[in-house]
This record gives C-alpha cells, sequence and structure tokens, in this order.
C-alpha cells in the first residue's frame, strides 16, 4: 500500500474528526432522541474543520528590506 502524501496526511485527523464527529451527531439525533445534543455535536463538524485550516494554512510574515538584503548577499 502506497503511502499517502504529506498534504493528506496532515489533513486526514481533522477530516476523521469531523466525520465521526457528524456520525455521533446523527446517533445522538435519531437513535438516542436526544436533539439538543444531537444539533450541538453536528455544530463541532464545522469548527473541526475550521481549526484545522486554521492550523494548516502557511503564515506568510512580511519581510523588511534589510532582512532580504541579509538573506540575498
Amino acid at each position: 500500500m502506497k503511502r499517502l502524501p504529506i498534504p493528506v496526511r496532515l489533513k486526514l485527523p481533522f477530516l476523521i474528526a469531523g466525520f465521526a464527529s457528524f456520525l455521533f451527531s446523527v446517533w445522538l439525533y435519531f437513535v438516542q432522541g436526544e436533539e439538543s445534543a444531537g444539533i450541538f455535536v453536528g455544530l463541532w463538524v464545522p469548527s473541526i474543520h475550521s481549526l484545522g485550516t486554521l492550523l494548516l494554512t502557511p503564515v506568510d510574515v512580511p519581510v523588511t528590506e534589510k532582512q532580504r538584503d541579509e538573506v540575498m548577499s
């Protein structure tokens, strides 16, 4: 079995956690009859995916001319 590329491996825990949260919310809502809890847990899905995006998006740090000149020389 081929190894997954690094970007996919970094995203995988967030995708699995979001999907597990979705399944858990459906189970709470329909099987257990806990409508409020199911809706609450269902709101975790976009939160988990937003956290993944926040943590995995590279940050551009502005560089001054002095720093750029030091690197170039």
